[in-house]
Formats: structure tokens, sequence, C-alpha cells
């Protein structure tokens, strides 16, 4: 029995490819090709129409990398074939790879008419069915020569990823331009083939269901004539009915089948290309759901969406067609598919106000699931973000790539730092681009980890990443495992159909609190530092434009400038995708990045010039505009005051050689190596640096970690550390407040300058390297005197509180992790702060030391830079700056407070007097993230803050101008936010709020 199994599996493969597929087009012949290479980027649609081309041939070479050329085929179907199903077959010199990761075209008619997009795995045009015999066939192809990046372990560093450095050489050769027969019946088999074949070596080899199904198929193999497959494979498919139509047992694992084709908004290739992938996409599965009455497709990623509609208007029509009869679905309700991890507070919420506003305003849907199944790891601030812009559902996948512990849930109740709970579903498929081959249909049923309490699972089903979506032959595969014994069953449904259906059956999930780590790509909180820091600035200077724009607007007329903050709102979304914040892009998407962030600053700047200059009136008085939620130096936060003088700062020769400074609140020795031997708080009579160590030590690590290589820092990169203590030169600053440290190591150079503000609790330090190293690491470490078992790291509208033991293997994972704008590590009575304005990965380990005191060195580093060389090889070569702060005797209050503070840096000017706030508030652990006019163009005032402590707050609200009703709305600025309403005194209003709890308030003027 064994040996007939086997024989009877290679038979199916041999025949299947050598003899049936071949068959399914018996027919063929050559269609006339012509070829315009456009000059420079790609041209609208109706250039490439209009252009001339000229012939040639298959077998040619074509295709500059990035660049765009315009095929031309004709050619005249064979009276001969009348009444026969012809399809023209177009490839373009694919290859083996997956869709989106090479050529791809988008064919049109002469009209201008997209029909379907071209890759790999879809590469047929259907002409007729039946055809008359006779027809003219023109079709144009607009055909992206963009160049192969991944060539999977080892990566390979390519000057590819950018066009300024790709070359002219032509990429692919045209391999196929025909006019074909399609024999409908054999490729019916073939699927019935591919299917049974699938699905037997999936079942125990024991099973009677496994062999009844080698039997049938080797009957069906006897009856084909392999010299007459198209006229033999009706009775083939005969002796497979049987088996087919066997129904599945009742208790098989249910997959909602949705289409899908995850496009990644840049990656491998530059966002302008995404625009193309998008419209070849979206064109494919439209005509697919005019061919296939039961598919459905979503899509997400608001920001694609408005791409289609800007630029190809005659794919946008087909689109709005299908989500018309409710088969093309909006998913996810969020501007792109972004990185979770470093987005800020407000970025984070407004990737869902502009995502859910687009798909309500275009289609009137609201999405009620956040879609992410790529993203890099997730927030432990995401689930109240996701209940207060009105959705109650998250899937992703990407969870399943950790690399130490595998997730013991599919379905369950995420829980996030306030205690909102999301119904949270990870498909067991493990994968976003399900192609419904047996072994993906079988491995979720048996990987799903809630047997017993659930039976539901979704498939995410079509080419991904680089686009393609799903295929003709997913959807004929999905309809035979619909009913099938042996496999799970599988429908079309939407995402909302699916959680419905989950949710219900599933009514007390487990329940897991916490941020969704994934111990996988933590590199990407640290590659591409320049992209991460326009991403901050931008963040902060998007704050200072709404609250000054907001406060000038109510206080003198000034005009708001909404269309403006919309678009640099959604250009700053768009920038924070899964690939191109966390820095796994190609070299073009992040010389652009640069480039986009230069100008956004330019633009928010004059926002914020022009409303200080109007609130500050004519005057020489002098004047600080704090953009802060806190006041600092007598300036109230959101307003603007003459600052107050601050005592000073003195400094002397530290007798062992090198420098302190002292200004009456801490004492700073540095050394002659320009390192910081201690940190003494003077009130509370407390060293910071644990004995024996330095602080503002830099570490450089070698860092070639085993697979990807701008995603991941594996632990090994720990083994080997090179302390860089050698330094140029160590001076002391002019102002007395500051000392100066140079040092040289490889082809690299830093300097720092560390200065301790007159009157202020922190040490500063402006860190400039000029970075030429490869496959390097740069830490910025602190070690600390302090026994701590825990320490807090800010995240979105709040801050997440993670061990600094290794007790468990979930611990030790966590070996590179994210925070926002600081980190905080506290004993009961006292407590230090690192706070940062625009790094995001750090660690955080501890040591019991064998002194005397054996007391414990908790150290906290800060990661600079790394010099991976996949995707682009000259990552972060060049010059950088960075800005950290370490703040001795800090409370909770004083991190939030100075993570603001070094974000937001002050604005001095003169003007006629003071500045009050537009809001404010008399509670410090009240934070405004958030002053600004309401969207809708009204004029009402839109506040919104967090409690940022993690305790119970009260605070009075105060306005600074009347306003006539107060409502708590949702992040949409609409009415029915959560949260206990507040309470309305003249212009005062009172708030009560959970730990961490978010709310917005509209304040209405008229």
């Amino acid at each position: 029995m064994h040996d007939d199994r086997n024989l009877v599996e290679a038979r199916l493969r041999r025949v299947l490819d050598e003899r049936i597929r071949p068959a399914v087009y018996p027919e063929s012949l050559p269609l006339e090709v012509a070829v315009w290479h456009a000059p420079g980027e790609p041209v609208p649609v109706a250039e490439g129409l209009a252009a001339e081309p000229e012939p040639i041939e298959v077998g040619a070479r074509w295709g500059a990398p990035w660049g765009t050329s315009w095929f031309r085929v004709t050619g005249t179907v064979p009276e001969a074939w009348a009444g026969r199903t012809v399809e023209a077959l177009l490839d373009l010199g694919f290859d083996e790879n997956m869709p989106g990761f090479q050529c791809e075209g988008l064919v049109y008619r002469p009209d201008g008419t997209p029909v379907k997009g071209l890759n790999p795995r879809n590469q047929w045009v259907r002409i007729g069915a039946p055809v008359a015999g006779g027809e003219e066939v023109r079709l144009h192809i607009e055909a992206a020569s963009n160049p192969v990046i991944l060539d999977y372990h080892p990566f390979r560093p390519t000057r590819l990823g950018d066009k300024a450095t790709a070359g002219h050489e032509p990429q692919y050769t045209l391999t196929r331009m025909d006019l074909a027969v399609f024999d409908e019946t054999v490729w019916q088999l073939v699927l019935d083939l591919e299917v049974l074949g699938e699905l037997m070596a999936e079942l125990p080899v024991d099973s009677a269901r496994r062999w009844d199904i080698l039997r049938a198929v080797d009957r069906a193999l006897d009856a084909v004539d392999l010299q007459d497959v198209g006229g033999t494979a009706d009775r083939a498919r005969a002796q497979l009915t049987g088996v087919l139509s066997a129904p599945a047992v009742p208790s098989a694992h249910r997959i909602s089948a949705v289409g899908h084709a995850h496009i990644d908004s840049a990656w491998l290739w530059p966002l302008r290309e995404t625009v193309r992938k998008v419209a070849r996409t979206t064109s494919n599965m439209t005509a697919l759901i005019e061919d296939e009455p039961e598919f459905v497709f979503a899509m997400s990623q608001a920001q694609q969406w408005a791409w289609v509609k800007e630029h190809r208007p005659e794919v946008w029509a087909r689109v709005k067609k299908a989500v018309a009869e409710g088969r093309f679905v909006p998913a996810g309700g969020m501007w792109v598919e972004s990185d979770t991890n470093m987005p800020g507070s407000e970025a984070m919420a407004r990737q869902f106000v502009h995502g859910k506003r687009f798909f309500l305003d275009e289609f009137g849907i609201e999405n009620e699931e956040a879609w992410l199944p790529d993203t890099f790891g997730f927030a432990a601030g995401l689930p109240q973000i996701i209940k207060a812009a009105g959705s109650k559902w998250l899937l992703t996948q990407k969870i399943s790539w950790s690399q130490t512990n595998k997730f013991p849930h599919h379905t369950f109740q995420w829980e996030g730092i306030d205690g909102t709970r999301i119904f949270t579903h990870f498909p067991p498929v493990d994968t976003y681009n399900c192609s419904m081959r047996g072994g993906e249909i079988a491995h979720a049923a048996r990987n799903f980890k809630d047997k017993g309490k659930a039976r539901h699972s979704l498939a995410p089903s079509g080419w991904g990443d680089g686009g393609g979506g799903t295929t003709r032959e997913m959807v004929a595969k999905a309809a035979r495992l619909r009913d099938l014994e042996g496999s799970a069953t599988v429908v079309w449904e939407t995402p909302r159909a699916f959680f419905e259906k989950a949710e219900a059956e599933y009514p007390e999930p487990a329940v897991w609190v916490g941020e969704l780590y994934l111990e996988l790509h933590r590199a990407t909180l640290t590659s591409q530092a320049r992209t991460k820091q326009g991403n901050r600035r931008s963040e902060h200077l998007l704050r200072e434009a709404e609250l000054w724009a907001a406060t000038a607007a109510v206080r003198t007329g000034f005009p708001y400038p909404y269309a403006e903050l919309d678009r640099i709102w959604k250009t700053v979304l768009l920038h924070q995708f899964h690939d191109i914040l966390p820095g796994s892009s190609i070299a073009w998407v992040h010389r652009e990045a640069r480039a986009t962030y230069e100008r956004i600053a330019a633009e928010l700047n004059g926002v914020i010039e022009a409303a200080q200059r109007a609130l500050a009136g004519e005057g020489e008085t002098p004047l600080v505009f704090n953009a802060a939620p806190h006041a600092r130096a007598g300036v109230p936060a959101g307003g603007a005051a003459t600052p107050r003088t601050q005592g000073a700062t003195t400094h002397a020769p530290r007798p062992e050689g090198g420098h302190v400074l002292d200004n009456g609140l801490l004492r700073i020795e540095i050394d002659a190596r320009g390192l910081v031997v201690s940190a003494y708080d003077i009130e509370a009579d407390r060293e910071t640096i644990a004995p024996g160590t330095t602080a503002n030590l830099l570490q450089l690590h070698p860092d070639f970690p085993n697979m990807w290589d701008a995603w991941d820092v594996d632990e090994f990169y720990r083994n080997t550390v090179t302390d860089l203590t050698d330094t140029d030169s160590v001076t002391a600053g002019e102002d007395g407040d500051s000392v100066r440290v140079v040092r040289s190591f490889g082809a690299s150079r830093v300097t720092q300058v560390l200065t301790l503000p007159a009157g202020e609790r922190r040490l500063v330090l402006d860190t400039e390297v000029d970075w030429h190293e490869t496959e390097k690491f740069l830490k910025l470490a602190f070690p600390l005197d302090l026994h701590a078992e825990r320490y807090a790291s800010e995240t979105q509208f709040g801050h997440f509180h993670r061990p600094t033991h290794t007790n468990t293997s979930w611990e030790a994972a966590k070996f590179e992790a994210c925070n926002h704008r600081f980190v905080h590590l506290t004993e009961p009575d006292w407590g230090v702060a690192v706070v940062n304005d625009s790094t995001y990965g750090h660690d955080v380990t501890r040591t019991v030391r064998t002194d005397g005191d054996r007391g414990t060195t908790t150290t906290v580093r800060v990661s600079l830079l790394r010099a991976p060389r996949f995707p682009d090889p000259e990552t972060d070569q060049g010059a950088h700056r960075f800005r950290h702060a370490l703040i001795p005797g800090a409370r909770i209050a004083d991190a939030v407070r100075e993570g603001w503070r070094i974000n937001l840096p002050e604005r001095r000017t003169t003007g006629a007097g003071e500045v009050a706030p537009l809001v404010t508030t008399d509670n410090e652990a009240v934070v405004l993230t958030a002053v600004k006019l309401a969207d809708d163009g009204s004029g009402d005032v839109v506040v919104r803050f967090h409690e940022a402590h993690g305790a119970r707050a009260r605070a009075i609200l105060t306005a600074g101008f009347p306003f006539t009703d107060v409502t708590v709305t949702d992040l949409l600025e609409r009415p029915g936010g959560e949260g206990e309403p507040p309470a309305r005194d003249g212009e005062r209003i009172a708030v009560r709020l959970r730990p961490f709890e978010l709310m917005t308030l509209r304040l209405h003027r008229h």
C-alpha cells in the first residue's frame, strides 16, 4: 500500500506538470508587438497610448531599472477558433518569484479602459468566450521594469534601490506574447487534481479518506489520454465527482476567506510605484468580482484608495461600482497600515481619523475593524485608540513570526494600558498571502489555538506585499473547499461578517494584557535615523501649528489653515507606513522621505511663525512661546510670556581631571575622557551613576543579523562590545554650563556637548555623529544606581511597564524595545528618567554588584545608529544630531514633563505682551495632546487630553474664550465619545479620568 501511494503521488505530479497543465492552452499563435519606452518618470495614460511604438521581438531585452515601457500588441483571432474561448498570454519576462517583486503591467484597451494587471501568476487577458473568429485584437500594456531587489538569504547589497544609482541595463527578456485557445475543461481538471492532491498530502497516511482520494485520482489519470488531454478531460473529471462531493464533517474548522492584496505603500519600490501597483491590483480585483459572483475583496489603507481616485479615475469608477455592490470592501479604517510602536499619540489617533473619514465621505461606510496584518508589533496604548475611533476589532498576522515564544491564542481580547479591550484575531493560516493551497488550509485548522471554544478563523487570500491580489485559481479552489470531507470549510466573507460570527461564538475569550511584542524586526526601532527624526519633528510641529493657529484664529481672526494642515497630516501619516518609518525600505524611499520632512518643516514653521506674529502683536517685549503642555520658567503651557531668570551654573576643574558643573540642584562630574562619573542629586543626597561605572558611554557593537539586515538585531550582538573612551578633546564651554567632548573611532567622529542648565534638574546631552561605519550598532549607556524590577516607557496616551529581569523567555525576548519621549526607572522614593528628542530603540538590563554595598546597577542604553547594507547599502551614512537628557530624582510626572519639553523647544520673539493660553488644565497629570479647531470648519475648538501618570485624576479645564456648550466626542469629533460627562461652570470644565484615559471635548463657539 505504501508503494502504491507513492507511485500515484509521483504519477500525479508528472502528469500534471508535463501533460495536463500544458493542455490548458492547446493552440496558440504569436501577436505582433511594438514598444515605446518613456524617457523618464511614468507618463499619463493618454500619453502612453498615443505614443508611437517601435517593433520588438519576443526574446528581446527591455526595461531599464524603474523604467516604464508601453507595449502595443495586435493580432487577429483565426476563423478556425470560432466558438472557442480565446485569451492573450502576455509574459513580460516573469520569473518564479511572487508577484509584486519584479516587472508588472496594466493592460488597457485603445480607448483607455483598464482591463487587468499582469504579474507572474496572472498573465492572461480574456479576448472572447466564445469568439466568433476574425476579431481584431489590440491591447496596450503599461509595463514597469521594476528591478528585483529582494534576493532571499543571503541578502546582497544592491544599488538598484535608487533610480539615481540603478544604471540603465535592461532587466527583463520579453518571453511570450500570444493568442491562445483556453480549454476550460482542462483548467477545471487541473484544479480538481490540485485540490485533491494537496488534501491527500495533509490527511493521515492510514485514513480511509486519503485512500479514497488516492484511488479516485488514480482512476482519473487512467481516464486521461495523454495524447488527447482536451478530448478526455471530462471523462477524467467524472472519476473525481464522488470524492469532490463528499461533505465536510460538522465539526470541521470554518475559514472565512477574504480576497486580499496586502500592498506595502512603499518598501522595495518608491511611493510613486505603489500608486501604479494599486491600480493594477484593483483592476484585477474588479474584473474578478465581475466574473465570480461569490468573491469578496477587501482593501485597507485609505491613502491607496485616494491614489486610485486621484491618479486612475478610470479604475476608480470600477472600484466605486464594486463597492456599491458590497463586493469590494474598504477595510481597516486607517490612512495607511502604519507602524504602531513609534507613531506618537496624536499621530496614531489621526491614522484612524483620516482613514475612517475617507471611507465615510466617499462611501458612507464605517469601519469597525483595524486591519494591520504586517505591522511589526503593537503598542499597549493602541486598544483605546481603536475604541475611541469607533472601532472594536483588530486583525493582524505578523505576531506568528515571533522567533522565541509562540503566542498562545488566535482569537482573544487584547487589553491596553487603560483597561480597554479589543476583540482580536490572528489568522492561524499564518500568512496574509493565502493562496488556497491544501497545506495552508490544513495548517490553519491544525494550528488554531482556541479549539473547543471557537472554530472560526480568517484567511486573507491573494498575492500581496507587492500586490497582485486573488487569482481565478484561488477562487476555483475555494469553491471546491466550501464543503469537502477532510478539509476545513471555506467561504468568501467580509471582515465584518467574520468578526460578527467569531465574536458571537466566543463570548468570553482569553485576555492578553499589554503590548503585542514581535520577537523579530527589533532593529526597525533604530534603522534610518533621519526618517525617524523627521517623523518625530513633524508630529511636534503639527502640534505647534494647530495650537498656535487655533489660538490666533479665536483671538485675532487668523485664517486657520484647514486644507494645509489636512494635507500635511496625511503626508506624515503616509510616512508612518510600516516599511517607511521603521527604516526597512530602499534608498529611494528614504531619500524622498528626508526631502519631504524638510519641506513639511518649512511649511509648518511658516504657519507657526505667522500665527505667533498675529498673537504677539507689535512691540519690543521679549516673549517666549511655550507649546508644551506644562509651564516652564514662568511661561504658561500653550501661551507666551517674558521668561524669568533661573540662577546660574558654575564650572570648576575636577581634581582628578575633567570638569564639574553645579547649579545647586545637580552636581555633574565629567572625567578627562568626557564620561559622566557622577550625577549627584543635591537635595536628595543621592548619586545617580552606579559605583565604578560611567554614563554618557558610547558603545559600539558588531551588527550582522542572521536574516533581515535593516529589520533585525539578534541578541548575540551583545557578545562583543567596544567602549568608546578615547577622546580627541574635552573642553569647557564658553558659558560655564557645558563641556564639549570630541571622539574619533573607525571612520567616524562624535561631538558631544553636555549642558547643565541653570535652575533645572537635568543634564542635556547633544550628540552629533558623523557616521561612516558598516554593520555596526551604536548605543549610548547610562548605568544607574537603582534597584528596579520594572521600568516605564512612554507609549501612546500613557506609559507601559516592562520588567528589567529575564525570568522567562518572554522577558528575555524583549532585549530591544520601543519608547517615545522617555524611559523612567524608580525606587519607591526616588527615580531617574532618560528623555530623548528623536530615538525610539533602547534596552534596559540589570546586574547585582558584588562589591561592598551589594547594590544593583540598572543600565539604560539608548540606540543611536545602525549601518545595515540591505535594502539600502548606505543606511544612515553621514551626519546625525540627537538630544537626550538625564533627569536625576525624577518622578513619573517629571519624566512626562521633560519628555514633552525636549521635543518642543521654546520659541523666542518680541511683541506687545503676554499671550494667554486658549485652554489650560490645573492638574499636571492631565496632558493636552491637541488643541485645534474642529475639522468641519465650524470654528469650534477641539481639545484632546489624557491622564498621563497612571492614576485617577480630576482636573479643571479653563477655556480662555466664550463657548456655548461642550460635548464629549470620539476621535472623529462626533458626539458620543466615552468617559464621564464633564461638569461645566462658565468657562471652567471639570473632568474625571481613569488611569491613562483619553478624552476629546468639543467646545462649541456658535
